[in-house]
């Protein structure tokens, strides 16, 4: 008979823990992911001052866009890097 207070193996959930190492890989892509939203926000900012026929703030709202774009694009080329050394 089992223990009411103990939990068996099939109720016990584990949790996944991850290296220091694979943390670094997780935060780039989380870095990358945020980087893209906020290009997109800035993108679809940028639309909607085009639409509106300010040119000058849709060119600022470009302008936020890019460098979002290379922000998230550097976290990729070190995520890039991070799976080329797990991988050897």
């Amino acid at each position: 008979m089992s223990n009411p207070t103990t939990p068996n193996d099939a109720t016990t959930t584990k949790t996944p823990t991850a290296t220091t190492d694979e943390l670094k890989g997780i935060e780039y892509h989380k870095t990358a992911a945020k980087h893209h939203e906020e290009a997109a926000k800035h993108h679809l900012d940028a639309a909607k001052h085009h639409e509106a026929g300010n040119h000058e703030k849709a060119s600022s709202s470009t302008v936020k866009a890019n460098g979002h774009h290379t922000l998230a694009h550097e976290a990729q080329k070190e995520d890039s890097k991070y799976h080329a050394k797990t991988a050897s």
